[in-house]
């Protein structure tokens, strides 16, 4: 696997995000983290609002500051993104965590989901999280298996109004 690092969203690497996004746009699947489906038509407001985001600022309702950070390869080519909730609320700590990820769909099953877990922890560990709660479907299992790798100590499973089981992971980030 090729070296990979995580980076704050800019605007130096739009069209390689554009590629990213679009990407997961076409595959139809669900994007995950969440703020990877904020449409980035306007690129610099996008990548300001990430930024306002982890400065607390313009919040909605519910909502907690948090931090995003895309996982880039040498080359510059965003294969994942990572987002990291510096607090938890009730909805977060039933279903959300602190730490959500995706890998785009073409460069699955190479790593790469472990290797952006991994450095996401040692990010949470700056913002003073030391106990990592790290959440997934109860039929992903690569992702459970990531958790898992990464140190993730089961809690018990949430299950949301619709049925979906939520697995629930603690990681010891001390």
């Amino acid at each position: 696997m090729n070296p990979v690092r995580l980076m704050k969203p800019t605007i130096e690497l739009k069209h390689e995000y554009l590629d990213f996004y679009m990407e997961w746009k076409e595959s139809r699947e669900d994007m995950v983290p969440w703020v990877i489906s904020k449409d980035p038509e306007d690129f610099e407001g996008m990548v300001r609002w990430l930024q306002d985001n982890e400065n607390g600022k313009n919040l909605g309702d519910g909502r907690v500051a948090d931090s995003t950070f895309w996982l880039v390869s040498e080359q510059n080519r965003v294969l994942g993104a990572v987002n990291i909730r510096h607090e938890l609320t009730e909805s977060l700590m039933n279903s959300g965590g602190h730490i959500g990820y995706g890998i785009r769909p073409s460069e699955r099953r190479k790593g790469y989901a472990t290797n952006l877990l991994q450095l996401s922890l040692e990010q949470a560990k700056r913002l003073g999280i030391d106990k990592v709660l790290v959440v997934c479907d109860q039929i992903n299992v690569a992702s459970e298996k990531t958790i898992i790798h990464n140190g993730g100590i089961s809690d018990h499973d949430y299950i949301e109004e619709d049925g979906n089981v939520i697995k629930r992971y603690w990681i010891d980030n001390g």
